[in-house]
């Protein structure tokens, strides 16, 4: 498995519209075992996104995806800027295989 946990920093005020485009730009995108849009509890303009994939190339692959480029074009004004930025081994969990 391959996974990624990121942070996105919105424009003010704009957190929930790009948590609302990630989630639904995400919602087919083969090969993908987990996608979570949380809310960071401290800083009221920043995202994480915790991704598990089956691969790394189904990853690679879904930014080519109609959705998926659509998602980043709308949301592409709504980031004020990335943070941190992390590729992980999944090992399993809940809902994921083992």
């Amino acid at each position: 498995m391959y996974g990624l946990i990121g942070k996105l920093v919105a424009t003010e005020g704009h957190r929930g519209e790009l948590a609302r485009i990630l989630l639904e730009a995400s919602a087919a995108m083969p090969g993908c075992l987990s996608y979570v849009v949380a809310e960071d509890a401290e800083d009221s303009d920043a995202l994480w996104v915790t991704e598990v994939w089956d691969r790394e190339a189904s990853h690679a692959a879904s930014l080519s995806l109609p959705s998926v480029q659509a998602g980043i074009q709308e949301g592409k004004p709504l980031i004020a800027g990335f943070g941190d930025r992390h590729v992980t081994r999944p090992l399993g969990g809940q809902g994921l295989p083992g």
